[in-house]
């Protein structure tokens, strides 16, 4: 695939940040954005996917409510313990 190259503004305390973090784990500052950005990006598939979870239980029938609101609870606490 590809490379693309792009230009960005940050603070320069952040930048700096980057650059130290860049330099701890040897790699050059492009990785650590990208690192950072593939983080983020699945992170945010993840909410979304929380999100069509909790919808589909609510739409389910009030008979099984009760047990699939203690699941909604328990893959809640799954997803958002990898953040």
């Amino acid at each position: 695939m590809p490379n693309v190259k792009t230009a960005i503004s940050l603070q320069e305390s952040l930048f700096d940040r980057v650059k130290e973090l860049a330099r701890d784990l040897e790699v050059p500052r492009s990785r650590v954005f990208v690192l950072a950005l593939e983080e983020f990006i699945r992170r945010h598939e993840n909410r979304n996917l929380l999100a069509r979870i909790n919808a589909a239980y609510e739409e389910t029938p009030a008979s099984e409510g009760k047990r699939l609101r203690q699941m909604r609870r328990s893959h809640r606490r799954i997803v958002e313990g990898e953040w």
